[in-house]
C-alpha cells in the first residue's frame, strides 16, 4: 500500500496537469466549434498535423517558435478546408472528420519518412522549455505542479477562462451560440451564419494543430508515427462529457491527464501490468464517465452536425 500511495506524489500531479494541457486546448476549440452548430471528429487528425509541422517548422527554421506560427499556418488551412467540405458542400461532418484523421495518419507517417527517411532515433529539432513563474513556482508543492510549465502549457489553461468570457459575456459569444441553436433566426436577425461557422472551424482546427505542437515541441523534441495516441478523440470526450462548457472541458482533460500520467507512473514503477492493459486507462475513465452521465445531454447545441443552407 505504501509503494502504490507512493505513486501518487507531486511529480505525478505534475505530470497530470502537463499532460492534459493538450487535451484541454483541443477540448476548448471545440467547445466553440460544436456552440457554433459544427461536428469536428477530426481532432485527432489535426492534432498529428500540429505536431509534424511543427517539429518540421522547427527543423526548417532551427527554432520552436518558427515551428509553432507554421503549424498555426496549417491549421487555418486545414480550418478553411474543413469548413468549405462541411459548411459550403454541407458534407456529412462526422465522416469528414473521420477521413481528415486517416489522411493525416498515414501522410504524418509518410512524409516522415521521405524527408528524414527510415531512422533508428528520431530526428530531434530545437523545442520549447519550461518557463516558471517568478515567485509563484516558489511555492512549496504547489508552486512546481501549476508553475513550472512550458507556455504553451499556460496557453492551454488561460484559453478555458477566455473561452467561457467569450461565449458568455460578449456579443460574438452570443451569435456563436444563436447559430448553434437556431441559425435560420439568427440569419433573419443579420447574423452571417456561414462565415461565423468559418471563423469557428478554423479557430478550433489552429487549437487542435496546437496542441500537437505541445506534444512534439514541449512534451519532447521530435516526431514519431501516431504521437497523438488517441487525444483528439478524448477532446471530443471532454466537450460532450463537460456539457459543451469550456470548464466542464477543462474536468474532463484534467481527468484523462491523470489517466496518462497514472499508465506511465505504473509504467515506471514496474507494475506486473502487461503495457498494452496500462494504455487504456485513459480511455476507461472516459467510458466510465460516458456511461455516468448517461442521458444528461441536455446542453446539447440544437443546431449541432446540422448542415445550414441560406
Amino acid at each position: 500500500m505504501e509503494a502504490f500511495l507512493s505513486i501518487f506524489s507531486a511529480d505525478f500531479f505534475y505530470a497530470a496537469v502537463r499532460m492534459a494541457a493538450p487535451i484541454i486546448l483541443a477540448a476548448v476549440g471545440e467547445v466553440i466549434l460544436e456552440r457554433a452548430g459544427i461536428f469536428n471528429l477530426g481532432i485527432e487528425g489535426c492534432m498529428l498535423l500540429g505536431a509534424f509541422t511543427g517539429v518540421l517548422g522547427a527543423y526548417w527554421t532551427n527554432s520552436a517558435l518558427g515551428g509553432l506560427l507554421i503549424a498555426i499556418c496549417f491549421g487555418v488551412l486545414i480550418g478553411l478546408l474543413f469548413g468549405w467540405a462541411t459548411i459550403s458542400l454541407r458534407a456529412n461532418q462526422a465522416v469528414t472528420g473521420t477521413g481528415l484523421n486517416i489522411l493525416f495518419l498515414g501522410l504524418t507517417s509518410l512524409l516522415g519518412r521521405m524527408i528524414w527517411g527510415v531512422q533508428e532515433v528520431p530526428t530531434t529539432v530545437d523545442s520549447f522549455t519550461a518557463l516558471p513563474i517568478p515567485l509563484l513556482s516558489k511555492i512549496p508543492v504547489l508552486g512546481h505542479i501549476l508553475f513550472d510549465h512550458t507556455p504553451l502549457v499556460y496557453l492551454a489553461y488561460l484559453m478555458v477562462p477566455a473561452a467561457a468570457f467569450f461565449l458568455y459575456q460578449t456579443t460574438w459569444g452570443l451569435k456563436i451560440r444563436a447559430i448553434g441553436e437556431y441559425p435560420k433566426a439568427a440569419d433573419t436577425m443579420g447574423i452571417h451564419v456561414l462565415r461565423w461557422k468559418y471563423a469557428a472551424a478554423v479557430f478550433a482546427c489552429v487549437c487542435a494543430c496546437v496542441s500537437g505542437v505541445i506534444l512534439s515541441l514541449c512534451f519532447t523534441n521530435l516526431f514519431t508515427d501516431n504521437i497523438s495516441a488517441g487525444r483528439g478523440y478524448m477532446s471530443v470526450a471532454c466537450v460532450i462529457l463537460g456539457q459543451w462548457n469550456p470548464f466542464g472541458a477543462l474536468a474532463g482533460g484534467l481527468i484523462f491527464g491523470a489517466g496518462n500520467a497514472l499508465q506511465m507512473r505504473l509504467q515506471a514503477y514496474g507494475v506486473p501490468i502487461p503495457t498494452d492493459l496500462l494504455l487504456v486507462i485513459p480511455m476507461t475513465l472516459a467510458l466510465i464517465m460516458v456511461l455516468l452521465i448517461r442521458g444528461k445531454a441536455s446542453a446539447r447545441p440544437a443546431a449541432l452536425a446540422k448542415p445550414y443552407e441560406k
